[in-house]
């Protein structure tokens, strides 16, 4: 937990926090959810909760990009331990809608993106699309042409937050567990150990062959640099060799049966 001078401290930019909360977006006359912290807030709202999924507070890095610009000022102004509701208009949350923003491509340009060559690519409304490094959702389409909406899914509406920082998290262990889950996920299943200027990091047996833990790597590495500020970062990747079992000793083949001799005939 922060000490009492940690909490009495203001929030700063670069701050790792543990935070609860929930969010919607609003717009003609509906109300969408865009995150929560809270499994019940999931179910009325019917979203599917995956196997495994776990709501809790999270971590977050206050003034980075996970929220829109007017939440993350909302969220540094915000005393720790206090609930806190606000209303955001769509400059401050998700920006407002740019027509600009929905292209029309030709189908042979569609089919020759990288998702549609799988085998479950599937072209329908809503479906996402990367183009050129944008991703887009499809609006309409045609035998012929497919139009495609840049703009975020939220876009134009407004944003209504409810949160509360919890605490500050200032314990260094807790701080590089906290960066984990930010920049790869499964933040629990890592040991860690901060021993003075080094940070250790045992890497668990799922990550060490996931692709989504190479590509994290760099960028977990630049923020514990920038977090903790230690003098060596060590990550270890341990690879057991089983050891080689014994194969039982074949059986002795069984001795052949003597063959039956014939019986001389009585000499005439």
């Amino acid at each position: 937990m922060s000490s009492a001078s940690e909490t009495a401290r203001p929030l700063a930019a670069g701050d790792l926090v543990l935070l609860d909360y929930d969010i919607w977006a609003e717009g003609g006359g509906r109300s969408e959810l865009v995150g929560t912290t809270h499994a019940e807030v999931a179910q009325a709202a019917q979203v599917p909760i995956a196997e495994g999924q776990e709501y809790a507070p999270q971590p977050h890095l206050l003034g980075g990009d996970e929220f829109p610009s007017g939440l993350e000022n909302a969220l540094l102004a915000a005393p720790i331990g206090t609930a806190v509701e606000k209303e955001f208009d769509p400059a401050d949350s998700f920006g407002e809608r740019d027509p600009k923003l929905i292209e029309l491509f030709g189908m042979h340009e569609i089919a020759r993106l990288p998702e549609m060559k799988r085998e479950d690519a599937h072209l329908d409304l809503g479906t996402v699309l990367t183009i050129e490094g944008r991703r887009g959702r499809v609006v309409s389409l045609t035998a012929a042409r497919v139009r495609v909406d840049f703009n975020h899914p939220y876009a134009g509406k407004k944003v209504r937050a409810k949160f509360t920082v919890l605490e500050r998290i200032a314990e260094p262990s807790a701080r590089v567990r906290a960066l984990i889950e930010l920049t790869y996920g499964r933040g629990k299943e890592f040991h860690i150990e901060v021993r003075g200027d080094h940070v250790t990091l045992k890497v668990p047996e799922r990550a060490k062959f996931d692709a989504r833990w190479i590509l994290a790597k760099p960028a977990l590495v630049d923020r514990i640099r920038s977090q903790l500020k230690p003098e060596k970062i060590t990550i270890a990747e341990e690879y057991v060799t089983p050891a080689k079992k014994e194969e039982p000793a074949a059986p002795a083949p069984a001795a052949a049966a003597a063959e039956p001799k014939t019986p001389a005939k009585d000499a005439p």
